[in-house]
């Protein structure tokens, strides 16, 4: 598949994620994404603006969600949104759920392998239980408290090719990587690639991050978008 841009909208305003989205979108990039803040300050009805406000625009609802699957993808789908993620340390059944509510409800499933004592284990996995993508991450809180103990910070780079060698869906890397390692994820075989904390968003203050954020995200999504198609 052609590389896509995804801007994850991890801010606690509507008003501000609906500024960031239209800017984002002049930018090139293709999705946009409800981060898990976002939803849990303005629940689905922020899924809801999204949608009214850019009515042809994919948008994943990153609720995480963890039971009650069918039921949370239905809610989702039925807000606006394109794609749900579900994790892959819920039970295989609310997985199973959430792949059958999406497609009853038309949306896509990804399956997010964060917490996984084997990353490319919890991918498979993921696959095998009918996930459209992979999201391979490293999490927010893992990543700054291994940094905190003075080691290394981990980074969803580490495995990835292992990730996307050991499935057949599209792949997606998230998890504090910086400007350069974006761009370059559809080298390693991921052609989703997902801006935001602390890219293009505050990690701290959950923001839009100062400067000139618009130039930016557009010389990254013409980078991106300049690879050849993803097999």
């Amino acid at each position: 598949m052609k590389p896509v841009v995804q801007i994850s909208l991890d801010l606690t305003n509507i008003d501000e994620a609906l500024e960031t989205a239209a800017m984002a979108l002049r930018a090139g990039v293709d999705w946009l994404e409800a981060g898990t803040p976002l939803i849990l300050a303005e629940g689905l009805h922020g899924v809801k603006k999204l949608r009214e406000a850019f009515p042809h625009v994919p948008i994943v609802a990153d609720l995480k969600t963890m039971d009650g699957g069918y039921l949370e993808a239905e809610m989702m789908a039925k807000a606006g949104a394109t794609h749900v993620v579900v994790m892959a340390r819920a039970h295989p059944e609310t997985i199973k759920c959430v792949v059958q509510a999406g497609k009853d409800f038309g949306a896509k499933v990804m399956g997010d392998n964060l917490g996984c004592p084997d990353m490319v284990l919890g991918a498979k996995e993921l696959e095998d239980l009918g996930c459209d993508y992979i999201v391979h991450h490293i999490g927010y809180d893992e990543r700054r408290g291994i940094a905190t103990m003075g080691k290394r910070m981990p980074s969803p780079l580490d495995q990835l090719k292992e990730v996307v060698n050991a499935v057949s869906v599209p792949v997606q890397a998230v998890g504090g990587l910086s400007l350069e390692q974006a761009i370059q994820c559809p080298a390693y075989g991921a052609p989703l690639v997902v801006l935001g904390a602390p890219l293009t968003i505050d990690a701290d203050a959950f923001k839009t991050a100062d400067g000139n954020l618009e130039a930016s995200l557009r010389m990254i999504c013409e980078k991106i978008h300049a690879y050849v198609d993803i097999v």
